[in-house]
């Protein structure tokens, strides 16, 4: 064989354990609640969590960068009153018959070692528009359970709910709305 044909299999050879350097986790739907803060009427702040949420995380350490997909079961939302879960979930806010799936992907940005935010795209109530989250805190280390590797990260955002559609007493201050996640990912 001349050596012209082994340079395209030397050059793939090189790039494979570049391209499998990115680490595939599995959210945990256990210990993974986006929790909310709403204003009601402005008068009080309600807060609450969806309760069912599943997705995945990539994680390439060093190449600093990583991606998430998460999606989360609109009908889980929980605000600790029946009677508000049932409104919320009604064609007047999250219409979930019609729009059953809240979708957040994103990419990982580092500062230093860890990821810090996650410039992504929220899909809410059938309407896409980016939305970026501070990452508070990253984590990993071996579950003590599981015996492989686990990750975990608070993070946060802050937007109004009427850019998504969702406009009953949503104008201005009403509408706004703060979102913390708190996310555990086992490796696979």
């Amino acid at each position: 064989m001349s050596r012209f044909l082994w340079k395209p299999i030397l050059v793939a050879a090189a790039l494979v354990p570049a391209l499998a350097a990115a680490d595939t986790y599995q959210i945990d739907p256990d210990h993974t609640y986006p929790s909310v803060a709403v204003p009601h009427l402005g008068i009080s702040t309600f807060r609450g969590k969806f309760t069912k949420t599943t997705g995945t995380m990539t994680l390439d350490r060093a190449a600093k960068t990583g991606s998430v997909d998460v999606k989360v079961d609109a009908a889980s939302v929980d605000m600790g009153h029946d009677k508000l879960n049932e409104h919320l979930r009604s064609p007047d806010f999250l219409d979930v018959a019609k729009y059953p799936t809240i979708n957040y992907k994103g990419t990982l940005k580092f500062a230093g070692d860890k990821p810090k935010t996650v410039d992504g795209q929220l899909t809410l109530h059938g309407v896409t528009k980016p939305l970026t989250l501070t990452i508070n805190s990253f984590t990993c280390m071996e579950h003590p359970i599981y015996k492989k590797e686990v990750c975990g990260a608070d993070a946060e955002a802050e937007f109004n709910r009427s850019d998504f559609g969702v406009g009953k007493y949503g104008e201005g201050d009403l509408g706004k709305m703060k979102v913390q996640v708190q996310v555990e990912a086992l490796k696979q």
